[in-house]
């Protein structure tokens, strides 16, 4: 898969200008879209979570050009987060999220093809995190998952 590795820097450089309102506006419209994750951040520092939602974005946008760089540490994150509690079918919904809150945030820099743009990156993200994790079958069956 290809990224429009141009576009996701210069609309990220927005989000980095705004990264306190958009970090914040992440977690109000996750927990108020889907209450049912709020219990995976019931020993989450609350304080630092935005910095480490925001640490992350910027590995990965500061490594896109050489995504080999991002195998180990976002395989390492998807172990981190199975422990969490994280399970594939949470995956979509942090996703949608962070769409949303991209989108709020830049106003009108949010254009179809950045959407688009984040959404492939987002994807290539998942599959990366998903094969740093050993789920049990059941879990990835999306009708056990529900």
């Amino acid at each position: 898969m290809s990224l429009n590795v141009d576009l996701l820097r210069s609309s990220f450089r927005g989000l980095k200008a705004q990264q306190a309102e958009f970090s914040t506006l992440f977690y109000r419209n996750l927990f108020a879209d889907y209450p049912e994750v709020q219990p995976l951040f019931a020993h989450a520092n609350m304080q630092e979570q935005p910095k480490k939602l925001f640490a992350s974005l910027v590995l990965v946008v500061e490594n896109l050009a050489k995504p080999d760089a991002l195998t180990n540490p976002l395989q390492s994150m998807g172990t981190r987060h199975l422990k969490y509690g994280v399970y594939p079918k949470h995956y979509p919904m942090v996703g949608g999220t962070l769409l949303k809150s991209m989108a709020a945030t830049l106003k009108e820099d949010w254009t179809p093809e950045t959407e688009a743009a984040w959404s492939a990156a987002y994807s290539a993200i998942t599959a990366i995190m998903l094969e740093g994790c050993d789920y049990p079958p059941e879990t990835l069956d999306p009708e056990s998952a529900a």
